[in-house]
């Protein structure tokens, strides 16, 4: 639905891909080559990585290939994308959002791992908060909720008073099964219906009251 709307939360839990940064030429550049090896067709293999961590992608797109492959390939891949950063971006609004967002309990809770983390907020030129829950942090991939429960329990926040920020179907799925309220950004999140949909972080104004209660003024 189109956004328009006051949303009220204790704490937000916000992916990177998408959310925070434009990655995708650098996705579509590293998950391609890899689609030519396999002999896939790399339009249905953009259809699944986003959102989930590699090895999670390559289970469904290659479903008789033992897991162990899987890791290997995703640990090589990962290494990939830390290197690619041409053309990673923030997402517009990003920067003064995340500006908005100091004092404020917030995380990052992010498929990729540390170093590509790292690497694709430096190029896109913003900060990543102080609490990240990377795939080194978690045992399950998106659309498993495990990530965003874990974000809510080390700032201390109960899942019922977080609010999500995602734009895969995956990351939307996993705050929802987090018992979270969603925000979707851009046109990938439209489809998968979270509860309220912007273009970006320009349509996001935060506010926050004396006793913890953060204010999202959508639309």
């Amino acid at each position: 639905m189109t956004a328009t709307a006051v949303l009220t939360a204790r704490a937000l839990l916000l992916d990177m891909d998408g959310t925070l940064v434009n990655s995708d030429a650098s996705v579509e550049r590293v998950w391609r080559r890899w689609a030519e090896r396999h002999g896939l067709d790399g339009d249905e293999v953009m259809k699944v990585v986003h959102g989930r961590q590699g090895y999670a992608s390559m289970a469904l797109l290659l479903p008789e290939r033992p897991m162990e492959h899987n890791h290997a390939d995703n640990a090589r891949m990962l290494a990939e994308e830390t290197a690619d950063t041409e053309g990673v971006v923030a997402i517009p609004g990003a920067l003064e959002f995340l500006a908005s967002l100091r004092g404020l309990p917030h995380a990052l809770v992010t498929s990729a791992d540390v170093p590509l983390s790292t690497a694709r907020m430096a190029a896109a030129g913003l900060e990543p908060p102080a609490v990240r829950v990377t795939a080194e942090s978690v045992g399950a991939s998106k659309p498993d909720p495990e990530g965003f429960l874990k974000g809510a329990a080390e700032l201390g926040i109960a899942p019922a008073d977080c609010v999500v920020f995602e734009d895969s179907g995956a990351g939307i799925a996993a705050g929802r099964a987090a018992g979270m309220t969603v925000v979707g950004i851009g046109p990938r999140a439209a489809v998968h219906e979270p509860d309220v949909v912007v273009e970006d972080l320009t349509k996001v104004r935060v506010s926050h009251a004396g006793d913890g209660t953060i204010h999202l003024h959508i639309g």
